[in-house]
């Protein structure tokens, strides 16, 4: 028995071979529809999908791109997006910049809508639902007790079936960074090491899957559009075609923050006001 173990732990996974034309059709196809450039992940592509495609009976990449380009089957679509991005976020995220939101961006926006008491807020790109649930935090946290009066319900949004999965189900293993009393006010403690999301922060967030290559047309503009580590996947014409529907999906005087690895060209329509932090 342990022979046989210790065989199958010594058998080397060989990723499959692309060819160039393979991977020039999947890789357009990918930033066509949804943005994501591939053109120097070659080794990534191999590495993430060699072994789901031969799981999936194809004896080579050419019939499957074939496949996945002709058909476009919704759920082989969804794998591999799932197998190239990483879902990768956690609470207090770039604390530095969510201090900025808290002292800066809230009581503005909180100050603006006194009388309608309604909020706008995007996470685009939202992963796994750490973004908007601490979004929702902070927000229950600056309006107290005058919460209940509050529509403060978020838009979160992702391409990736498999990270919103995670994300309704609200369940983590907590940082250390987050404020002492969040635990108690906003979580349920499993006894297993994670905490599940309170229902009322839950309720806060509304998880929808989104192509960020689509027309933004949703309901209402923005005060606020987080979209944090998203862009880093896509080239500066898909980028800049990018911001500029947001730009046009943000309220006069709203906001728009992305990450601190990234940052907007000289060609954006938006104001920066501190360090991955934009005003419209």
């Amino acid at each position: 028995m342990n022979d046989t173990v210790n065989k199958m732990k010594s058998v080397k996974f060989t990723p499959m071979e692309i060819s160039d034309r393979d991977f020039q059709r999947l890789a357009n196809f990918i930033q066509k529809n949804y943005g994501i450039d591939l053109n120097k992940k070659r080794q990534l592509i191999t590495g993430r999908l060699s072994a789901t495609i031969r799981q999936k009976g194809y004896k080579n990449f050419t019939d499957f791109v074939e496949h996945l380009i002709n058909v476009k089957d919704e759920n082989d679509i969804t794998l591999v997006l799932n197998k190239l991005t990483t879902n990768y976020t956690y609470f207090m995220r770039e604390k530095e910049h969510l201090d900025f939101f808290c002292k800066n961006i809230i009581p503005d926006i909180v100050n603006k809508h006194k009388r309608d008491k309604t909020l706008a807020i995007w996470s685009a790109g939202c992963s796994t639902g750490e973004e908007p649930y601490n979004i929702s935090m902070f927000l229950f946290d600056y309006l107290g007790s005058q919460a209940k009066e509050w529509d403060t319900r978020i838009l979160a949004t992702d391409i990736s079936e498999r990270a919103l999965t995670e994300a309704k189900k609200g369940i983590y293993e907590l940082p250390d960074t987050l404020p002492s009393d969040w635990k108690n006010k906003y979580f349920t403690n499993n006894g297993d090491g994670f905490h599940t999301v309170s229902p009322k922060v839950k309720n806060n967030v509304i998880f929808q899957k989104f192509n960020l290559m689509d027309p933004i047309k949703f309901r209402r503009n923005f005060d606020v559009i987080f979209c944090r580590n998203v862009m880093i996947y896509f080239d500066n014409p898909t980028k800049e075609a990018l911001v500029r529907r947001f730009y046009d999906a943000t309220l006069p005087g709203g906001y728009f923050l992305i990450s601190y690895s990234e940052n907007l060209n000289s060609k954006s329509p938006y104001k920066r006001l501190a360090p991955a932090t934009f005003q419209k």
